[in-house]
């Protein structure tokens, strides 16, 4: 019964305003560096979602709020992070980042959300998502502890998140829509096994588990709203429940991430 509560609360909750997102001023260590580099993959993604929710016209207030602040965290946190580089590797991969980025912001902000210009978006979102990624792998190696790693499945779930509802957006304009539904169950799987990876750690705090729990609860209604694009049950009703659903998922799963970057070992 807990439980439920718990999970009615969170799914009550309004969107994430990125309030929840919490970012220190700069870059603390190299595991707050892992969860900063990590959340910079999800923000890619996020992006992109907010983007094709306002080409779908849904929650239009809440997806322009997403994507204004997704963009402007993203600025300061690939700021933080290049100026942190512990090495020459990272600092080339940062600037490599900022150049992608350069050319993905202007594609999310230069013209109104077209149905045209969607599949050259998600080309754009793809490659700042490898560069993002590949820094978050070099800033882990950089740490060499067991505990890099969990930061960074824990943090790469929250981009799962946002990819597998950017993808379903993408699907039901539809804009390559079979590659968009290979891609959801890949994340789909990964998603679930990293789950399993996180919550049997054996840094796993009972706060973490705590908050794993809660993560599943949310796993639960985002899985449910995805579903029904197999089903052949989508709706509008359906893209928002997706783009909200998505939303409290990423809460929990950056609290997570943050629980395990402030681990001490």
């Amino acid at each position: 019964m807990k439980r439920r509560h718990l999970i009615a609360a969170a799914v009550a909750a309004p969107l994430l305003s990125l309030s929840g997102l919490q970012a220190q001023a700069q870059v603390i260590d190299l595991n707050d560096a892992i969860n900063k580099a990590g959340r910079q993959r999800m923000l890619s993604q996020r992006m992109g979602k907010a983007w094709l929710a306002l080409l779908h016209g849904i929650e239009q207030t809440s997806a322009q709020q997403v994507l204004d602040k997704s963009m402007a965290l993203f600025d300061r946190q690939l700021t933080e992070l290049k100026a942190f580089a512990p090495n020459a590797a990272i600092k080339l991969t940062y600037g490599q980042l900022e150049a992608a980025w350069s050319d993905y912001k202007s594609a999310l902000v230069g013209t109104a959300p077209d149905k045209r210009n969607a599949l050259a978006l998600l080309q754009q979102d793809a490659k700042v998502l490898a560069l993002a990624h590949q820094g978050t792998v070099q800033y882990e190696a950089a740490y060499g502890k067991p505990l890099g790693k969990l930061v960074n499945i824990a943090g790469r779930q929250r981009m799962l998140s946002q990819r597998m509802a950017k993808f379903y957006l993408a699907a039901r304009l539809p804009v390559d829509a079979g590659t968009a539904s290979l891609e959801i169950g890949k994340a789909r799987t990964e998603f679930v096994n990293a789950m399993e990876i996180l919550r049997n750690a054996p840094e796993a705090t009972a706060r973490i588990k705590d908050e794993l729990q809660l993560a599943e609860g949310q796993w639960v209604f985002f899985d449910i709203a995805l579903q029904k694009l197999q089903d052949g049950q989508g709706s509008s009703k359906s893209l928002t429940e997706v783009f909200v659903s998505s939303e409290n998922l990423l809460s929990v799963m950056d609290r997570v991430t943050g629980m395990y970057a402030a681990v001490k070992t």
